[in-house]
């Protein structure tokens, strides 16, 4: 079904890079590299064996990085670093709920910054799903332009529109993970398609948001290009203003994954301390309870 989907869409983007070989113990192989690049990799890629597995570029790129000092921008990067118990819990409680998703897509929704992207290609790849990023897919049909250049050719209710064509697509499919962009939530019927699924809204303080955004730069965030000032305060006021017109409908998600909670059961004080990890196992237990309701 993963394959009927890609070839339905035409429009896929690829975003894996080349598969490693394993042991008999499972362990992985890679070219040698310094001891400091082996390890958050081998942690943060335990999968069922039975599944073959695939590991994103930009986690190799950013090897360095250690679990204990990673950027503030890791969500957008999409770099992973995580302990090893946390990587087995992820990989454990995937294969328990996976049977019971009878192969209904996951919806993640949230504010631009939540990690959505991130989170998605962690979730698509223990759960053996396909994953799409809704905004990709809108580009790719509108030749390849940029969304921030949607907008400032076609305004956005033309986005929108095409947006709401690519949820009506992809909802007809099974076995995928869709990151939706910010704004997807504002219109009733994205809603009727992503409940043929199960939605998930990724909950993060807006002033973690603002720091994340400006780590990473606001060139591509279309709605942001409206205040003047300081980085930080402009960034934080637009996300204010945005979050007062989606806030309750982020509430029509079937599961909500709470950064804060998150990092109050483990004794963080920054949610930005909370790795991708810990967040997509978050999400699965949430889903989880939604199962069982």
């Amino acid at each position: 079904m993963a394959a009927k989907a890609s070839q339905c869409l035409q429009f896929s983007v690829s975003f894996t890079s080349e598969r490693t070989a394993r042991k008999k113990d499972f362990s992985l192989q890679f070219p040698p590299r310094s001891k400091e690049e082996r390890f958050p990799v081998l942690i943060s890629c335990s999968l069922h064996p039975r599944k073959s597995a695939t590991y994103h570029r930009s986690v190799a790129q950013k090897l360095s990085c250690s679990p204990q000092n990673y950027e503030v921008s890791v969500l957008e990067s999409g770099t992973c670093p995580a302990s090893f118990d946390e990587a087995v819990f992820l990989k454990n409680k995937s294969e328990e709920i996976e049977p019971y998703l009878n192969g209904r897509c996951i919806y993640l929704v949230g504010m631009m910054g939540s990690g959505k992207t991130t989170i998605g290609k962690i979730l698509s790849e223990v759960l053996g799903y396909s994953f799409f990023d809704s905004d990709r897919l809108i580009e790719k049909s509108v030749g390849g332009t940029a969304v921030s250049d949607i907008f400032k050719l076609h305004g956005e209710r033309f986005f929108r529109d095409n947006e709401t064509e690519v949820l009506h697509k992809l909802s007809s499919m099974q076995r995928l993970v869709v990151s939706t962009g910010g704004g997807a939530v504002v219109r009733p019927i994205n809603w009727r398609h992503m409940q043929k699924g199960i939605s998930v809204w990724l909950d993060v303080p807006l002033e973690a948001l603002a720091r994340r955004i400006i780590a990473v730069g606001t060139g591509s965030r279309p709605l942001l290009h409206c205040e003047s000032g300081d980085a930080y305060t402009k960034t934080f006021k637009r996300l204010c203003t945005l979050w007062e017109d989606r806030s309750e409908a982020y509430n029509n998600a079937s599961a909500r994954v709470s950064l804060e909670d998150i990092a109050a059961k483990l004794g963080y004080k920054d949610v930005c301390n909370v790795t991708p990890t810990a967040i997509a196992t978050e999400a699965l237990v949430q889903i989880e309870y939604f199962l069982k309701k």
